[in-house]
Parts: structure tokens; sequence; C-alpha cells
């Protein structure tokens, strides 16, 4: 009987059947690690996004005098806006309006990051003789950033600046 050299048929089908399944197998979990990378910048974006409102209201209050919490100075209990003097001399005011976050009526986060509680805690925004405490403020904001198309992340963010100046 001669030698045979090369392939069947039969084990050339199978090969290829092999072949086929696991690519269709890498295929799907490549398109899975996809989806989720999009979930995954998406949540990101909008967690920079706040990130970047919250540096800028940090900023301008740790280098500011004339907290004002609510209009009345301090807010124990949390308040809803708040007002300081920049650096520049310039009244800046704070507040929750249609879910973002604005700083003058102008919006400091973006519209797909939905801001549902801004809450200011503010002490020490009185003068001496009744007042000794440095001004602190305590920023506290819940929402909700896109993870996907109709999907949401929840988020709960809680930062705190004090007043650079000694305002004793």
């Amino acid at each position: 009987m001669k030698n045979k050299r090369g392939y069947t048929l039969i084990e050339l089908i199978i090969a290829v059947g092999l072949f086929a399944l696991i690519m269709m197998l890498a295929s799907g979990a490549y398109l899975v690690m996809i989806g989720i990378n999009r979930q995954v910048q998406s949540v990101a974006t909008g967690i920079d996004n706040l990130a970047f409102a919250l540096e800028t209201m940090t900023r301008t209050i740790r280098t500011g005098t004339n907290y004002s919490c609510n209009n009345s100075g301090d807010c124990n209990n949390g308040g809803t806006t708040f007002s300081v003097r920049n650096a520049s001399g310039v009244t800046t005011s704070y507040a929750l309006s249609g879910g973002v976050i604005t700083q003058d009526g102008v919006a400091l986060t973006d519209s797909s990051v939905t801001v549902s509680s801004l809450v200011f805690y503010a002490s020490g925004t009185g003068k001496p003789p009744g007042d000794y405490a440095q001004s602190r403020v305590t920023i506290i904001v819940s929402g909700t950033v896109p993870s996907g198309p109709g999907e949401t992340e929840p988020f709960n963010v809680e930062t705190g600046a004090t007043m650079r100046g000694s305002d004793l």
C-alpha cells in the first residue's frame, strides 16, 4: 500500500469547525469588553466633569473671603446656595439649577451629569469677638452620571475647603 500524505476531508472539516468555534467565542468576549469599556469611559467622563466643577468651587472658596451660605453666613444645617468674594473682589455664587451646578448662573457641570442634591455646610463665617473659628465649607453633591445607553450610575461626593488667609 502506498504511503498517503495530506489530510482527509473529514479532518479538514473538523479543524475548520474548531477554528470557527474558537473565533466566535473570542469575538463575543471582545464585543463584551468593548461595551464595558464604553460604559467605563462614560462614567469617567462624567466624574471628571464633576471633579472639575468641585475643584473650581473649592479653589474659589480657599482663596476667597466673606462666605455666605443661603445669604446668612453660617449654615450648620446645610444650605442650597453659597456666595464668596473671590480673590479679585467679585462676589461669586454657587447653586443647583436644573440638575447642573452653576456659578453665577453659568453651568459648571455638563448636562449629561445630573446633580440631584448640592448642599453647603459653612462654619466660622463670622468675625471676632463672636467667632474665632477659621472659615470652613463642606460641599456634598449627589446625582447620576451616564454609564451606557439609557443607563446611569449614582454618585455621592463630599469635599471641603478652608479659607487660606486668617479671618480672625
